[in-house]
């Protein structure tokens, strides 16, 4: 059974994380002390859910913005233990912690066989929430966008290495390998990152986010560059020590996904997961794939109903349930 509590949470994935590595061994050490010292957007400004205006301008100036008591108490641990529920079963089926992003780090989504984790309420409790979605729609000017997807990571402790920084989005390929969401001006003038956001990540803190938990870092300013994303080799060393913390739990960190960003390590003991939600602009448009059930959308709000649309399975059809870990594409 799962311990569901912060403290106990901790204490689990503490003995589930560190597989095959020293905690303690001296070069952690002077790295934990090397990222308490130095890690962290100390000046960063955390908004009240009712300072709207200001989210949108910071959101619009810097890629992303925080916002604190998107979720209440209740609201945060009830996130809180189906987060846990669900980072023991996905665990469970890596023995060796090779995760699907890189050595102990996991996508919610990527784990799932639907690709999503809208089945679970946790997740679907997120959809219209009175805390976020006036921020959204002001983000976009208008309430008719829509779903894209519900998924997140999790870091376990032990997650020693540093994720390439990398955009949620790019522009469209010819050869064909552009994965999702692509863009193509074909007179060659604009690029995706000369319009205006095609789509928002909204990702919730159940646990404090720290310097030391594998927070997420992100630079101010990216979404809007042509330049070439750096490499772990290129990045400058004050890219790497641009992590969004301290966030107490119960934030949302809403996103640009064109800006750069990047996991970092978690040298904690302490699981640090960041479930999300992904919302297209309304004139913004891919494929969904469906990840919840009739009965359980007719269950939302009239408004989130809207949201998930096209996320929807059909009456007379099951959704698939269950997890597997394997790699992932990497990310570019």
């Amino acid at each position: 059974m799962s311990t569901t509590s912060e403290a106990g949470s901790t204490e689990r994935h503490a003995d589930l994380g560190w597989h095959g590595l020293d905690r303690n061994a001296p070069e952690i050490v002077q790295q934990r002390e090397y990222l308490q010292a130095n890690g962290g957007l100390r000046d960063v400004e955390i908004l009240d859910p009712s300072e709207i205006d200001r989210a949108v301008k910071i959101f619009r100036r810097d890629g992303f913005v925080l916002v604190r008591d998107a979720l209440d108490a209740d609201q945060t641990a009830f996130l809180r233990k189906g987060v846990v529920e669900v980072v023991d079963d996905i665990v469970a089926l890596d023995e060796q912690r090779g995760g699907n992003r890189g050595s102990h780090r996991y996508s919610f989504g990527g784990s799932s066989v639907t690709r999503s984790m809208l089945h679970r309420p946790e997740w679907q409790m997120l959809i219209d929430l009175a805390t976020v979605t006036p921020i959204v729609t002001a983000i976009f000017e208008s309430s008719d966008y829509m779903l894209r997807s519900a998924s997140g990571d999790f870091c376990l402790p032990g997650a020693v290495g540093y994720q390439p920084l990398h955009s949620d989005i790019r522009d469209f390929e010819p050869d064909g390998s552009t994965p999702f969401s692509s863009f193509h001006d074909p007179r060659g003038s604009h690029t995706i990152r000369d319009i205006p956001c095609p789509y928002v990540c909204v990702n919730f803190l159940p646990f404090d986010q720290t310097v030391l938990n594998g927070p997420t870092r992100q630079i101010p300013g990216s979404q809007h560059s042509r330049a070439p994303i750096p490499t772990l080799d290129e990045e400058p060393e004050w890219m790497r020590l641009s992590t969004v913390c301290p966030a107490p739990a119960g934030t949302v960190q809403i996103r640009d996904v064109r800006a750069w960003h990047g996991g970092t390590p978690n040298l904690s003991n302490e699981l640090r997961a960041i479930p999300n939600l992904e919302f297209y602009a309304p004139w913004f448009r891919e494929p969904v794939v469906p990840g919840i059930t009739y009965a359980d959308h007719k269950a939302l709000s009239e408004h989130a109903q809207h949201l998930t649309r096209f996320s929807v399975i059909d009456s007379s059809e099951e959704l698939p349930s269950g997890y597997v870990v394997k790699p992932l594409p990497k990310r570019s």
